[in-house]
């Protein structure tokens, strides 16, 4: 299985996943120059290295999480979220044109929920997603 995972995330790393991680990284930045934007940078970074590198990982809700990240989504939403989405929906095109590609594809679409709220939400390994819910 991990052979499997390892494949996946090299043909998704070549297609779409450094360019992706790389507008993660952009976003990251421009929130920490800003200073008070440092958490979203956190996250960006966070979310990057997931974009980066995803099969055989996954996201889940981290437990102690509230009203603060309910209101950074929001913000996060506003200034970042709308256009990373867009860039995972836009990069998903040309995968979905190859059949090779069309599980990448769906694969890129499922992170957008991830890319319009990522507080609140952690990255862990896929077999231990159902251990912390």
């Amino acid at each position: 299985m991990k052979v499997i995972e390892f494949v996946l995330n090299v043909i998704w790393l070549i297609f779409c996943g450094i360019w992706m991680a790389i507008a993660y990284t952009v976003a990251g930045i421009i929130c920490c120059v800003l200073i008070v934007t440092i958490p979203f940078g956190v996250a960006s970074f966070r979310i990057a290295g997931f974009i980066l590198w995803p099969f055989g990982r996954t996201t889940v809700e981290k437990p102690g999480a509230g009203a603060a990240s309910c209101v950074g989504n929001v913000i996060w939403l506003i200034f970042a979220g709308w256009w990373l989405a867009i860039a995972h929906l836009v990069t998903s095109i040309p995968l979905f044109l190859s059949i090779i590609g069309i599980p990448f594809g769906w694969a890129n679409l499922k992170m957008i929920p991830i890319s319009l709220m990522p507080l609140g939400r952690e990255v862990v390994a896929t077999d231990k997603a159902w251990g912390a819910r």
